[in-house]
C-alpha cells in the first residue's frame, strides 16, 4: 500500500503512523476508491453473517478494524485505508465516512443511523475549489445519535452525546450532550438529569 506525504505542519490528534492523505486524486488514488467501492458493493447487496462483515471492513480499513466491531449494513466509505475503528464499536445502518482526511473512532462508541463523517472541505471561490483535509477524531465511549453530520477537524471527547440530526462543526468536551444546528452544549455533563433524552437516538 503506498505512503502518502502528508502536507507541512500537519499534525493528527492520535498516532496512526500509516495514515495515507492523498493530495491530490491521481490515478493511484482512484484505483484505491474503486477498491473500497467494491468491497462496499460486496458488503451492501447480499446478506453476511457479523464475522464476514468484519472481514470485509478490515479489507476496507486496510486491517484498522478492533476486535468486538459490530454494524448494520449498509455502509459507505469513499476511500477506507484512513479509517481507523477501535474495539467494541457498533455502526447502525446507513452511515457514510469520507475518510480520505481521517477518522479515528474509539473503542466502545455507538453509531447511529445515517451519521455523515466528512474529512474534506472545499474554498468558497469556484475558481479554486480545491480539496481540504482535516481528520474526525472521535473518543472512547462517545454516542452519535441519528442522521448526525460531524464536519472536517472536529474531535469529540470522550463519553459525549451527540443529538440526533445535530451538525457538529466544533470541538465537543468530554461527557457533554449537544445538539442542534450547529450543536450546542445541552448538558455538560451526561451524570445530570435531563428531560431531553429523546433528542438523542439511534
Amino acid at each position: 500500500m503506498p505512503q502518502f506525504p502528508l502536507p507541512e505542519n500537519q499534525a493528527f490528534p492520535w498516532p496512526i503512523p500509516w495514515i495515507r492523505l492523498p493530495l491530490e486524486m491521481n490515478d493511484e488514488i482512484w484505483d484505491i476508491c474503486h477498491e473500497t467501492v467494491r468491497y462496499t458493493m460486496e458488503l451492501n447487496n447480499k446478506y453476511h453473517t457479523q464475522e464476514e462483515i468484519a472481514v470485509l471492513m478490515d479489507q476496507i480499513t486496510h486491517g484498522s478494524v478492533g476486535e468486538g466491531f459490530r454494524m448494520f449494513p449498509p455502509f459507505y466509505a469513499n476511500f477506507g485505508p484512513n479509517l481507523y475503528i477501535g474495539r467494541n464499536v457498533f455502526l447502525n445502518s446507513g452511515c457514510h465516512f469520507q475518510d480520505q482526511g481521517g477518522i479515528y473512532i474509539g473503542d466502545g462508541t455507538l453509531i447511529g443511523h445515517n451519521v455523515v463523517l466528512a474529512t474534506i472541505n472545499h474554498n468558497l471561490d469556484p475558481q479554486s475549489r480545491k480539496n481540504h483535509y482535516a481528520p474526525i477524531h472521535i473518543g472512547k465511549n462517545v454516542w452519535i445519535g441519528s442522521n448526525a453530520t460531524i464536519l472536517p477537524g472536529v474531535t469529540i471527547g470522550d463519553g459525549a452525546v451527540v443529538a440526533a440530526s445535530s451538525v457538529i462543526h466544533d470541538d465537543l468536551p468530554a461527557n457533554a450532550i449537544v445538539g442542534g444546528v450547529p450543536a450546542g452544549i445541552i448538558r455538560e455533563h451526561w451524570k445530570k438529569q435531563s428531560a431531553m433524552r429523546r433528542m438523542v437516538s439511534g
